[in-house]
């Protein structure tokens, strides 16, 4: 949700933290801020609006030359987007010194300890949660950063990445985390820590991952300040729990191509993104697939496969676009491993008494691996003796350092906020998990090799499909003035119309609904008006000729049709005023294909009506907090 960027070196840190922030900017903000050290003292610089706001605001002010500090990149959750809310926070030791701080996410006893600390003096000049704690931090300081933030947080509930600062100590950075991410990365003598590798990768590689209830303490400067060794200049760093008792932390190597987070030509991420889905299908599909042997490989399942083919039931557990990729889900593992499934909203799973089953298995599935909602689904689940398993994009993420097992999507990272690529990688994985079981079930070989021989054209299904980009802009053309649209589909093909009437409200502020056909006519019919726009997701399969009735009683209510139909199909041109077209393909795998020109629908909506794709209002690429 939020962005953290910090550092601690011998490079000036202004313009290393404002570069940081831009490589954040994707995730959602409203506010953004910076605080560095410099000639002994916290100089602090707040915006509402644009990192660019906040890097004119900087300017070329000398009040920001040291070389450590911490940023932050804001979306409103306690209190409106104001300057005073904004990032990086403030408080006043009793020994007259200054602690600055930035934090993701929630603290939920915050009124408890607000109360606290204003007995005892503290002044807040914010509506935030962040500001009680760096005031409880300054509260409990006696010299000693790191042993203030540990205490501090044995007091705290809620989840947090937080990065602190204090003038008193101005080589000296502390970070901790507890359900939210942050990562260290480690440089020439010097650290940047951030909560998104985006911020790191053109600094280094080489991390470390901050577990739960961890805190590390950064140190860099010259060598007289930190050690009696080494050269001029000297970095360290240890990590310890709250109880201050030192853990060894583990250096692991980034996989994080920064290319992949670049334009490349593109106007935007969103359209860049849509038009890599045909390399990070084949990404997706990298050495998962045997066919002549009929088989489906996940290495990540491997330790767990007995417990998942025995499992008796399934819960999937998502939230926005990975929740209708787990609809899907649900679909594919009823039909294609024949084991019962559900899918349930991770918001509502644990608020009420979830009964698991012995051998159940709970599957979250989100693209950041740092869900907050999902994530504490998965860890009821576990407590009530699940076993646990992730579909995830993001390596060495929150919810797949949880699971006991899992598979990655690797389709690369995704930087447009409204979610495309990760969609289409869940739903494929989905398709290969339940293949995997049904192999070892029930089905026959020549009904898997048939299955792996369809799943290694969707490739070339996505690029045919995706030719059709200035056909659907040239449509949408039509339609974009109507502020209500339908979005209806059956079968596999229902939770895709409710993923493309998503993709339309998310950035192009277009009120769209998404739901089965049939239910259509118990109440919706209602707001079918002259003009209206309603898409159908009607390739050919099953309930074909339920989907073209129900397409009938639109059109003799005056709506405009639009349709995903199948290569070939004569019949719906009859019926349709506009269709987007997909290869034959079986009905499990064409929601892989058939959200395709759904996506580009909303893109070219939302260019048409001059949104910010990339950054549609309100929303967030990673939502850390309940």
């Amino acid at each position: 949700m939020c962005g953290i960027v910090a550092y601690v070196g011998s490079k000036p840190v202004a313009p290393l933290l404002i570069e940081g922030l831009k490589r954040l900017e994707y995730r959602g903000y409203d506010s953004a801020g910076l605080a560095s050290i410099a000639d002994g003292r916290v100089k602090v610089a707040r915006s509402v609006g644009r990192v660019s706001v906040l890097e004119s605001l900087i300017g070329d002010s000398e009040s920001f030359t040291g070389t450590l500090g911490i940023a932050h990149t804001r979306w409103a959750t306690h209190g409106p987007p104001t300057e005073p809310n904004a990032h990086p926070h403030c408080g006043r030791t009793r020994c007259g010194h200054t602690v600055s701080i930035v934090c993701n996410g929630i603290i939920e006893n915050y009124t408890t300890l607000k109360k606290y600390l204003a007995d005892h003096g503290h002044e807040f000049q914010s509506d935030t949660d962040t500001e009680v704690l760096v005031a409880l931090i300054a509260e409990l300081y006696d010299g000693n950063l790191e042993g203030a933030v540990q205490q501090a947080l044995r007091e705290v509930t809620g989840a947090y990445a937080i990065a602190v600062i204090c003038d008193a100590e101005p080589h000296t950075l502390v970070c901790a985390r507890k359900g939210s991410p942050l990562i260290i990365g480690i440089a020439d003598k010097s650290f940047i820590v951030a909560s998104d590798a985006a911020a790191i990768i053109s600094h280094t590689t080489q991390v470390i991952t901050l577990d739960d209830y961890q805190v590390t303490k950064l140190c860099a400067g010259p060598t007289d300040k930190l050690t009696s060794q080494g050269g001029p200049w000297s970095a360290d760093f240890k990590t310890t729990t709250l109880d201050n008792i030192q853990v060894n932390s583990t250096v692991s190597q980034l996989d994080y191509d920064l290319e992949k987070i670049e334009l490349g030509g593109y106007p935007h991420f969103m359209l860049k993104e849509i038009m890599e889905q045909p390399e990070a299908i084949r990404n997706c599909l990298r050495g998962r697939l045997e066919k002549h042997q009929s088989r489906v490989v996940m290495g990540g399942l491997s330790k767990c496969a007995r417990d998942i083919v025995r499992a008796k039931r399934f819960v999937l557990t998502a939230q926005g676009t990975a929740y209708l990729a787990a609809q899907i889900g649900e679909y594919l593992l009823q039909d294609l491993a024949r084991v019962p499934a559900r899918c349930e909203y991770a918001s509502e799973f644990r608020y009420r008494n979830p009964i698991i089953e012995e051998d159940s298995v709970v599957v979250a599935v989100s693209q950041s691996g740092e869900t907050a909602d999902t994530l504490a689904a998965l860890c009821e689940a576990k407590e009530r003796g699940a076993l646990a398993l992730g579909i995830v994009n993001a390596v060495g993420s929150s919810i797949a350092r949880e699971t006991d097992a899992g598979i990655y999507l690797h389709v690369g990272p995704e930087i447009g906020v409204a979610s495309t690529k990760a969609f289409v990688g869940q739903v494929l994985v989905l398709a290969l998990l339940s293949l995997y079981i049904g192999k070892r079930k029930y089905l026959s070989d020549e009904v898997v090799e048939s299955y792996l021989a369809e799943i290694d054209q969707l490739s070339h299904y996505a690029e045919r499909t995706l030719e059709q980009s200035d056909h659907i802009r040239h449509c949408v053309e039509s339609y974009v003035d109507r502020d209500n649209w339908l979005f209806l589909g059956r079968g596999y093909n229902y939770p895709v119309a409710m993923e493309g009437a998503l993709k339309l409200k998310e950035i192009s502020y277009i009120h769209a609904e998404g739901m089965p056909a049939a239910e259509m006519k118990h109440g919706p019919i209602a707001l079918i008006d002259d003009g209206m726009p309603v898409v159908f997701v009607a390739p050919q399969g099953s309930q074909y000729d339920k989907v073209i009735s129900n397409i009938e009683q639109v059109r003799a209510r005056g709506g405009r049709i639009i349709a995903v139909a199948t290569e070939g199909d004569d019949r719906i041109g009859q019926y349709a005023d506009s269709v987007f077209y997909i290869p034959v393909m079986p009905e499990a795998l064409q929601p892989v294909i058939s959200v395709l020109p759904l996506q580009l629908l909303a893109y070219h909506a939302a260019v048409l009506r001059g949104q910010d794709v990339d950054k549609p209002r309100n929303l967030a690429k990673s939502v850390t907090v309940e």
